[in-house]
């Protein structure tokens, strides 16, 4: 299993979560989404995940990606 983590900028509270854990979810290979609202991260467990994916998934849920985190 792999892990990804992402510095998302603009979540401040549980919908955005929710809204990030939504689109992020429906990218093939994810098995688990957490979202940490105060640390503004979002890390991603799964197989075979493909970071340019991810990265739009978040932005389609209307934040921006910061950076990723080596994980």
């Amino acid at each position: 299993m792999t892990q990804k983590q992402y510095n998302v900028t603009g979540m401040t509270c549980e919908h955005c979560a929710a809204s990030v854990r939504e689109e992020v979810s429906e990218v093939a290979g994810v098995s688990e989404v957490m979202v940490d609202i105060a640390a503004n991260s979002v890390t991603v467990h799964g197989t075979d995940l493909d970071d340019a994916r991810l990265r739009a998934a978040i932005v389609e849920a209307g934040y921006s990606v910061a950076d990723s985190v080596a994980a």
